[in-house]
């Protein structure tokens, strides 16, 4: 029996799911972007203690690592580490695209195409069927109104994700569906347990988050200057 806690700081929704074999016991969602920081280890002592549970008790933390919020990314990323090198447990890393298609696999449907808002026009996204095979690997798109034709002749394609508004104002086929499904951490239940059965472990040490673009801040161009 695997316990395994589910973090989830990539996108708008800050979520942590406390998961007992692949379903959820508990979860709890902070739809602040802003404090997504000071809200997370407040919310993970919380759901730990309602159980009576401690970490002794945890199999596995698992985390999106990417992509998203490049803060949120860093956010959750370096409190899961933290919590897994302090507790002796290890962590689980999961696509965040990954995790937004997983609510979508009992949907009729052909492929499944989870989207993450990025700058201007740009997106996230990547393609999965019905298995969760890659289609297309997670990768940044800039949108234009043909970017899908090719896919669209296989058939049918569902959209979800923080992209999804953006995409229906330049994607018009009938074979686009529009999804408004928000995924939180417990559409993450299933996926990690499969990878700890796996044993599908990050290394602690080495783990960063998968932004597909390179992190840019404005601090550190000026400091290469």
């Amino acid at each position: 029996m695997a316990i395994i806690l589910n973090i989830d700081t990539a996108t708008d929704s800050a979520s942590v799911c406390l998961a007992n074999e692949a379903a959820s016991v508990k979860l709890i969602v902070n739809d602040n972007k802003k404090d997504h920081a000071s809200w997370l280890h407040t919310v993970i002592q919380k759901l730990i203690s309602k159980p009576k549970l401690s970490f002794k008790n945890i199999d596995a933390i698992a985390v999106t690592i990417g992509p998203g919020s490049y803060t949120g990314l860093r956010v959750g990323l370096s409190a899961a580490k933290g919590l897994c090198f302090a507790s002796g447990i290890p962590l689980i890393g999961i696509n965040t695209l990954e995790m937004l298609a997983h609510p979508l696999l009992a949907e009729e449907t052909d492929l499944i195409c989870p989207v993450i808002d990025a700058r201007r026009m740009e997106i996230f996204m990547a393609v999965y069927n019905k298995q969760m095979e890659e289609i297309i690997k997670p990768c940044a798109m800039v949108i234009e109104k043909n970017s899908f034709d090719q896919l669209f002749e296989h058939g049918k394609i569902i959209f979800s994700g923080t992209g999804v508004e953006k995409l229906k104002k330049i994607i018009v086929h009938p074979q686009a569906v529009f999804n408004n499904t928000v995924a939180n951490a417990s559409d993450m239940a299933e996926i990690s347990e499969e990878k700890f059965r796996g044993k599908d472990f990050l290394d602690l040490a080495y783990a960063e988050p998968f932004y597909i673009k390179a992190f840019y801040s404005p601090v550190s161009s000026l400091a290469g200057k």
